[in-house]
């Protein structure tokens, strides 16, 4: 079976349950990073995939194959949850054409206080919260000519699977699990609320756009091919992204990766796709790398 997108065979469960009947101290972190380097399981930058092991290790025990160590739970407060400090910022509103704030600055977010600026606009602004982040990703705040904050933006691993997507770029299910690290997904796009600049959005969609398979291959080499985002059809209609020329493919079902017994309990959203290269089907399909 294929789990986490690897390919899992009874004697990878076998090796699990001996790892952890002859190391019975080991934590689940421990154990992660052991199969990781039996696996041989890395990232095209070198680094092992230990939280994405973790995750394998979570579904196999839901499965019941496995039975896991019992996970430490940390409690952390509220107001301090991710170590976001609130920052002084202006609200005075942004307004007029949008040549008056030219020229625009991407500035890619890795540490450091801007890292800190990115956390506190996307908690405090984003109906979706900060909740952290998984994996590789990228994030991005923009300023306009004056260096004030116009919003930000993060990319992220895209969704395992999705019938709109997967109809769009014509891959099977093999090609899909080796291929998903060259999707990814624009999960969050904030334009802060006193910034009102008609087209800012779209601008920033086709700015970015031009850089982003760029700037991943620089942090991870290896490139992406495409971009997806899901937005909420009772908050938003996604405008910009039909102005940036994005692609609608259909819709979402309203289910999440853990809803195994087809529950439907998460809002639908429009799937929408923005191709980076004019060869995004056949790379994706192993036609051409």
């Amino acid at each position: 079976m294929t789990v986490q997108g690897r390919s899992i065979t009874a004697l990878d469960i076998e090796l699990v349950k001996n790892l952890l009947d002859t190391n019975p101290l080991w934590n689940r972190t421990r154990l992660s990073k052991e199969l990781c380097l039996l696996w041989d399981w890395q990232r095209a930058n070198g680094e092992y995939k230990d939280i994405a092991c973790r995750s394998l290790l979570r579904k196999l025990e839901q499965l019941g194959y496995i039975r896991l160590p019992k996970g430490h739970q940390r409690k952390r407060s509220p107001a301090r949850r991710d170590n976001i400090h609130p920052i002084l910022h202006s609200k005075y509103p942004i307004q007029g054409p949008l040549k008056s704030l030219f020229p625009i600055e991407l500035q890619r977010v890795e540490k450091g206080p801007g890292l800190n600026e990115f956390k506190y606009y996307i908690s405090t602004y984003h109906y979706l919260g900060w909740s952290g982040t998984v994996g590789e990703n990228l994030k991005y705040l923009f300023f306009d000519v004056h260096k004030r904050p116009l919003g930000c933006m993060m990319f992220g691993a895209c969704a395992w699977k999705v019938e709109g997507r997967d109809r769009y770029i014509g891959w099977n299910a093999r090609e899909r699990i080796e291929n998903l690290s060259y999707v990814v997904n624009n999960n969050r796009f904030l334009i802060l609320p006193w910034v009102k600049v008609a087209h800012l959005a779209s601008y920033i969609l086709g700015k970015i756009s031009r850089r982003l398979n760029r700037d991943w291959q620089e942090k991870y080499h290896h490139p992406v091919y495409l971009v997806e985002t899901f937005v909420d059809k009772e908050r938003y209609q996604g405008t910009c992204y039909k102005a940036a020329n994005w692609v609608h493919v259909g819709v979402t079902k309203g289910r999440g990766k853990l809803d195994v017994k087809s529950q439907y309990l998460l809002p639908v959203k429009d799937i929408w796709l923005y191709p980076l290269v004019h060869s995004f089907r056949e790379k994706l399909c192993n036609q051409s790398k």
